[in-house]
């Protein structure tokens, strides 16, 4: 039963590393608002959704699970669309 423990702890590490390496802007949290279901990120470009400069925005959160994902300060890789017409981060995770 320990090795099984092992395994799954082991494949769990690995797919968050997956999710990250995925997810294509990096950018760094400067605040969170788990009331509003906001967060503000300092990112890098976003091409899909034409920002060819980075810059420091406020963004939804697709869910408040992401919210929780994260904190200020933190490093992250984040993928973002136009939801309802607000920019919305769908996946976030913390880079290494």
């Amino acid at each position: 039963m320990r090795k099984f423990a092992v395994v799954v702890s082991c494949l769990a590490l690995l797919s968050g590393q997956a999710l990250a390496q995925s997810l294509p802007v990096e950018g760094t949290v400067v605040k969170i608002d788990e009331g509003a279901g906001k967060i503000t990120l300092r990112h890098g470009p976003i091409k899909k959704l034409d920002m060819d400069q980075g810059m420091t925005m406020v963004f939804r959160a697709q869910s408040p699970e992401l919210l929780k994902q994260v904190k200020a300060g933190d490093k992250v890789r984040f993928d973002a669309e136009k939801v309802n017409g607000q920019m919305t981060v769908t996946g976030i995770a913390k880079a290494k």
